[in-house]
């Protein structure tokens, strides 16, 4: 199997999955369990000043679901640690010491204050940690309290903080970005610009999940009286990813190196990630769903892909950066169709009606008097909304038309296509 060893900002670990800053990594016995399951890494979770803050003692958490009550969608309202911060240090330096080969970082938030800085960092990194992450992204309480993305939605502000934690840190310094920005970029520039050695991304999204029905309250409450919370989970991934892409394709952004993380629950996730630009993965929703076993087919996933695509960890890093672009770069004159395979077809209908209701009529529903589907190739725009809704994989795909050619008979049609900026079924077509 490929060789998985991890080494980011010079830190090493056996693979490049870590645990996320979390409820996962609140403690030394769920950190043991961790590194006993086969995790590489582990965020320890937000340490700040003593005494230590107090979490609410009741629903702290909400889900959004599939149809098959799969969790698709996590929010939570959890803060930073509540335990004393010295019981934390004594626990990061018995895990550091019993797992020498594991990535340990330790994750801060500390008020806007050199002093501060000063003062907890020297304390935390004795513990022998291998990193600091500088937590500038809990959208909640915190952020209250002039912390959190109070400080990660002002440039200005993560360059000074990351200023004084690496004149104060010996060990690697990375910053958490908070997604609850309009642009990504200025963030990750200021941390650069503070002499952060990376940054991690995303944190948790501003969110509130639903109300009760019941007592048309939100959900869930304390008391009657909820407060939004940062979502994750699978269904941020898009946004994660976007925002990673952005920070690895970007002239002045993207020598910082980047650790990946956003709603990440299987391998192939991780490659989107890696492939996106981000150098390791951290998790945590799918931890928190499904138990830390998840990492066996997390590590077998990623190893066999490697091997599949005889790639080594260090190549498949950024190596679809390249195709990204701006939208205004993309090839008008390239053309593809829809092609429905009859064999896999099941006639649901699915694609003929959001194609008849919301696209481009280009499914037929009946030939001949019988129920059949298929791609009227003169209507179809090459949208990929059949596609995204037919429930058989593989049953459409998508085909290139090169030199006015039908994809499936390869017999030629209108000469059009060839042009297809100035082909009337073109909807940005450019000339009338």
């Amino acid at each position: 199997m490929a060789n998985l060893k991890s080494t980011f900002l010079g830190i090493s670990s056996p693979n490049p999955f870590w645990l996320a800053s979390a409820p996962p990594t609140d403690k030394a016995y769920n950190v043991n369990r961790a590194f006993e399951a086969g995790w590489g890494g582990a965020v320890w979770k937000t340490l700040g000043e003593d005494p230590p803050i107090v979490n609410v003692s009741g629903p702290r958490y909400g889900a959004i679901h599939s149809n098959e009550r799969r969790v698709i969608g996590f929010n939570n309202i959890e803060l930073i640690t509540d335990r004393p911060l010295q019981t934390n240090l004594d626990e990061m330096r018995q895990i550091k010491k019993d797992w020498p080969d594991r990535a340990l970082v330790a994750s801060v938030m500390l008020p806007m204050n050199k002093d501060a800085w000063s003062k907890y960092l020297p304390l935390i990194e004795d513990t022998g940690i291998d990193g600091f992450e500088l937590n500038f992204g809990c959208p909640h309480g915190m952020s209250e309290r002039g912390m959190g993305a109070a400080v990660g939605q002002v440039p200005e502000y993560i360059q000074m903080a990351a200023e004084w934690a690496k004149q104060a840190a010996s060990v690697p310094v990375i910053v958490k970005l908070t997604p609850n920005v309009t642009n990504i970029l200025p963030p990750a520039k200021a941390a650069l610009d503070g002499g952060a050695d990376a940054v991690s991304l995303i944190n948790t999204i501003n969110s509130i999940m639903r109300v009760d029905y019941d007592s048309l309250t939100m959900y869930p409450t304390t008391d009657g009286m909820g407060t939004h919370g940062g979502y994750c989970g699978e269904a941020v991934k898009p946004i994660a990813l976007n925002m990673v892409a952005e920070i690895a394709r970007t002239k002045e952004t993207r020598a910082i190196p980047i650790s990946g993380i956003g709603g990440i629950t299987n391998w192939r996730d991780a490659v989107d990630f890696l492939a996106l630009g981000a150098s390791n993965v951290q998790v945590c929703t799918a931890a928190m769903v499904y138990g830390f076993k998840i990492i066996d087919d997390l590590v077998d996933g990623l190893s066999n892909f490697l091997d599949d695509k005889q790639l080594k960890l260090a190549q498949l890093v950024g190596k679809a950066v390249p195709s990204v672009t701006d939208w205004q770069h993309l090839n008008l004159n390239y053309v593809e169709k829809a092609v429905i395979d009859q064999e896999l077809c099941i006639k649901c209908g699915r694609c003929h009606v959001v194609c008849e209701d919301t696209s481009h009529q280009a499914i037929t529903h009946t030939v001949n008097g019988e129920r059949h589907f298929e791609v009227i190739d003169a209507e179809c725009v090459g949208c990929n909304l059949c596609v995204s809704v037919c429930p058989v994989d593989s049953c459409i795909s998508m085909v290139q038309l090169t030199k006015g050619t039908d994809p499936r008979t390869g017999e030629p049609i209108s000469q059009d296509y060839a042009n297809w900026t100035t082909h009337p079924n073109n909807p940005m077509r450019t000339t009338k």
